[in-house]
């Protein structure tokens, strides 16, 4: 795996930009934090606690860890919890109080964001809606509670409500929340695609600087990044995409923090969301391996064609498909967690190449890939070297931090080490 040159200009960067930026937002410094990068975080999936437990968590590396998820329902009134995770809740915040991390819920997610738009529609809902937030925070003694509403005034899963003005009464809702005894203390956050949110004609706004003053910070979810049979398999979470082909130019940390910052939510209060797990593509040889390097290995062809609605499942996280919340029916993933793809023979345990994997670099977007010709599968995916350049990004840009979808799906905090390194 090739050093990236790209690396080393931005290592430079960094040294120059620790001695002028500063952080007027920053509410949660930790008193022993060597690094500008203050909020350190992930989500924890209370549905793969079988697997990850609360004690293997490395809550002395975090600052912030957010569950997931509550999601809303017809109801405004109601926010809805599984029985398991209420029971698992409270001991997720326990846990994180006797560790000195905040501790955030997260409502919505792709299939639990379906009725946002009912519960800040009008002035009773809003109303509604707050106090069962609030009535949440007080029953389970959270820090905080991050909005995982990713398109207000747009279309997700298939079957969310939609409001032109989603916008403009999510802003609405947040400020009546923030206005609350209890909202006045909260971590309030919200995780975001890599457009801005929406205005009324479906267009991405160029105006959020409000948002700024009641939310902490947005995580931008610079991860399942899209790809298209007709560009081709691309990047799962490109650091940058402007020198990627015209037609897979779908978004990138640079574009995303660019265009939130020209929206008006300053740099300093965003947290750049990274994957600890890649996406991968049914390919054949032909189109996936572009010829032999100087060394006589083979070289990835990067944007290989691929068809689409052909997919594998990963690893043993990984859904087996089936029908979604509205009634769809969707197949598997094909996602691989950074310690699935050690599990499944693509990398070694030290994050090296084994024998019978191809791998490349893309020096564009940043990240690695990685191909089993046997099994024709071509994955996109993040390691130690790309969340180094990750981490160094967010130092040199000034942002708040990062937040690691999800904690769970590192291998010995190989990738958290190395977006915290800076």
């Amino acid at each position: 795996m090739r050093f990236s040159a790209t690396l080393v200009l931005i290592l430079a960067a960094a040294s120059a930009a620790k001695t002028h930026n500063s952080h007027p937002h920053r509410h949660h410094r930790r008193a022993n934090s060597t690094s500008h990068s203050v909020i350190s975080s992930a989500w924890f999936a209370g549905w793969h606690v079988a697997d990850f437990p609360l004690d293997q968590v490395s809550w002395s590396k975090y600052t912030h860890m957010t569950y997931a998820f509550a999601i809303t329902t017809p109801k405004p009134s109601v926010i809805s919890l599984e029985s398991s995770d209420q029971q698992l809740l409270p001991q997720f915040v326990a846990t994180a109080r006797k560790r000195g991390v905040k501790a955030s819920l997260s409502i919505g997610g792709w299939t639990g964001s379906r009725y946002f738009s009912p519960s800040v529609g009008s002035t009773q809902n809003r109303t509604a809606f707050v106090t069962a937030v609030t009535d949440l925070v007080q029953q389970y003694s959270l820090d905080g509670i991050e909005f995982d509403w990713e398109y207000p005034g747009l279309q997700g899963i298939g079957c969310n409500v939609v409001n032109p003005d989603d916008t403009s009464n999510f802003l609405t809702f947040l400020k009546e929340l923030r206005s609350t005894s209890t909202g006045q203390g909260l971590v309030l956050s919200a995780a975001v695609y890599t457009k801005p949110f929406a205005d009324t004609t479906g267009q991405p706004s160029a105006k959020l600087s409000e948002f700024s003053q009641v939310l902490d910070y947005i995580t931008i979810m610079n991860y399942d990044t899209k790809s298209t049979p007709s560009s081709g398999a691309g990047p799962d979470a490109p650091l940058d995409d402007s020198c990627a082909p015209s037609g897979s130019q779908f978004g990138s940390a640079k574009s995303s923090v660019s265009a939130w910052t020209s929206a008006g939510i300053p740099a300093n209060q965003i947290v750049l969301g990274v994957p600890a797990y890649g996406h991968s593509f049914v390919i054949p040889p032909s189109a996936a391996l572009s010829g032999q390097s100087t060394n006589g290995n083979e070289t990835l062809s990067l944007y290989p064609a691929y068809t689409a609605n052909n997919t594998r499942k990963g690893d043993r996280w990984d859904g087996d498909g089936g029908i979604d919340v509205c009634g769809n029916p969707v197949g598997p993933g094909g996602v691989y967690t950074y310690w699935g793809l050690i599990d499944e023979g693509y990398l070694n345990a030290d994050g090296t190449i084994p024998e019978g994997i191809d791998s490349d670099f893309d020096n564009c977007s940043q990240t690695p890939f990685l191909y089993n010709q046997n099994k024709q599968i071509y994955i996109s995916y993040d390691n130690a070297e790309s969340f180094t350049i990750k981490g160094n990004f967010v130092n040199v840009t000034g942002l708040a931090g990062f937040a690691m979808w999800e904690a769970g799906g590192d291998y010995k905090d190989v990738l958290l080490d190395s977006i915290s390194a800076f």
